[in-house]
């Protein structure tokens, strides 16, 4: 296999190997450092014993993730304030023509599920990324991890049971979601409190994510009256030359606050019944970073 080729194979992987990697970590960057750390030892591998490097690729990805899950965990870092998910640019484009799997590429990369991932242990988390994500059989799962069929399905029990009774439901229609945002933006920007109020629902959450490194809540708020008055509150204060971008993140319509053109917030909502039930604001300037370029 000549350099160009061995480049070629893997750079058509690198999206899927991306994907992999992100819903196992839920941060852009070490999901990048995987894929580079895979890249080397795919580059050094003996490619003569690889029959089929989209599996042998996904494979080494993920263990690398794995390794770098449990010294994340081992190292028990804290986090000021509530955790979200790294903002991940999602554009599947024509690479997923089909509509029912471009619903699950969505659906597990979305911010609740995301959240909820983050409380298995990194081999549950591996098989529901690889199961339910990405549709592998159990066999080659078991191959993937070096463990045994049936435990391997085990694990996948399991992990699918903790993710069916904590992640929130939630209407998935991007073009309500998108309509929604918008009337959110336009009644914030406006001041209005009572627009504003129509359109949430009564037990509405915010998360805001901030790492403790710029201003948001410390903590999950929770009622339409708190959630309102606090994000008017917040549009009054205002940020420096503001501008807004649609964007679609983590599967979903989100909105881009920029200040003199730099990433100062992300907002994303979901909505059930066509009301707001959670609002997720990330302002953690490490987290926003990677949308820069985009």
């Amino acid at each position: 296999m000549t350099a160009d080729t061995l480049t070629d194979v893997f750079e058509t992987h690198r999206p899927v190997l991306l994907g992999v990697a992100y819903r196992m970590l839920g941060r852009v960057a070490d999901a990048e450092d995987v894929v580079q750390e895979a890249w080397l030892r795919w580059s050094a591998a003996d490619r003569s014993e690889v029959r089929e490097p989209r599996g042998y690729l996904v494979r080494v990805t993920t263990r690398l993730a794995i390794d770098r899950l449990r010294q994340v965990k081992a190292r028990g870092e804290t986090y000021v304030g509530p955790w979200l998910p790294e903002p991940y640019v999602t554009d599947f484009g024509d690479t997923v023509p089909d509509t029912a799997e471009r619903a699950v590429l969505a659906d597990t990369v979305s911010l609740a599920v995301l959240v909820v991932l983050e409380s298995l242990s990194p081999l549950e988390r591996a098989v529901f990324v690889l199961r339910e994500a990405f549709g592998y059989p159990y066999a080659e799962i078991a191959a993937m991890l070096d463990r045994g069929e049936p435990a391997v399905r085990q694990l996948a029990g399991r992990a699918r049971r903790h993710v069916e009774e904590r992640r929130p439901r939630y209407d998935v229609d991007p073009a309500q979601r998108r309509d929604l945002t918008e009337r959110f933006l336009a009644a914030a920007e406006e001041g209005d409190l009572e627009g504003l109020m129509s359109l949430l629902a009564p037990d509405v959450r915010l998360v805001g994510d901030s790492g403790g490194k710029s201003k948001a809540p410390l903590r999950v708020l929770e009622t339409a009256d708190k959630v309102g008055r606090f994000l008017l509150g917040a549009s009054r204060k205002g940020i420096p030359d503001p501008s807004f971008r649609f964007l679609e993140l983590n599967g979903g319509p989100a909105l881009l606050a920029l200040s003199g053109g730099e990433p100062d917030a992300v907002f994303q909502l979901d909505v059930l019944g066509g009301r707001i039930q959670s609002v997720h604001i990330i302002r953690n300037p490490d987290k926003l970073r990677s949308l820069a370029s985009v």
